[in-house]
């Protein structure tokens, strides 16, 4: 019953603005990941880069250019798994803090704003956070298992066993890759879940404003374009 009662605190509004949310995080991604044929996303593109870069590793005399790069790639997702860490810290403190809580309505001008309403909502945040966390960790080990492999390419390019080892990094990289995007774009539908704490209505706008902004960027952004650009000739 108590159950019940503190359901009864949301609007049929919030339930649709949370199915929403919900629903446009899910179905970005797999927009993302599975786009038509004949219009691939950043990501997806990408990942022919990827694979690329570890043919031309396996025949590259000198490989500290390539260890480097994924030095770099390892370092972007230990920082965001450990931001992601410090927003989960936050928010569990916040939580813990009721006054606090009452203090922030307030603030957002929500004086009638239950304690345990304010609580769903961030718990609600920081699930997506837990889920970037979570992928942004494995990216990070993906990528060391992707070191691993590279440095058992044989140094002669041409064998088999080169192209071979050079094709399972291949492999893991774009495994890594992925799992780093997923958490990304946990964390920017978290962002726009923010506005939930101004009610549904914001939270509607702020979702379809964030499918627009990783919808423009991986279909139709520059970057995008300059991807597509074939070599002269």
């Amino acid at each position: 019953m108590e159950l019940l009662e503190r359901l009864a605190l949301f609007t049929p509004l919030d339930a649709a603005a949370l199915a929403l949310w919900l629903a446009a995080w899910v179905a970005i991604g797999r927009l993302i990941e599975h786009p038509p044929a004949g219009r691939p996303s950043v990501s997806i593109l990408m990942t022919r880069f990827r694979r690329e870069w570890m043919r031309q590793f396996a025949a590259r005399e000198s490989r500290i250019f390539d260890s480097n790069i994924l030095s770099t790639l390892r370092q972007g997702t230990t920082f965001f798994a450990s931001a992601s860490m410090i927003i989960i810290g936050g928010g569990l403190a916040l939580i813990g803090n009721t006054e606090r809580l009452l203090g922030i309505a307030e603030d957002l001008t929500l004086p009638d704003s239950p304690a345990i309403v304010l609580e769903f909502k961030i718990m609600a945040l920081l699930v997506l956070v837990a889920n970037a966390f979570l992928k942004f960790v494995w990216s990070h080990r993906l990528f060391g298992y992707c070191a691993v492999i590279m440095a058992a390419v044989p140094n002669d390019g041409r064998s088999p066993e080169a192209q071979h080892r050079a094709e399972q990094a291949a492999r893991i990289n774009i495994n890594a890759a992925r799992s780093f995007n997923r958490g990304m774009r946990s964390l920017y539908f978290a962002l726009g879940g923010l506005a939930w704490l101004l009610g549904a209505v914001p939270l509607m706008v702020a979702t379809a404003i964030t499918l627009f902004v990783l919808w423009r960027r991986e279909f139709v952004s520059n970057s995008r374009m300059a991807l597509m650009t074939h070599p002269e000739g």
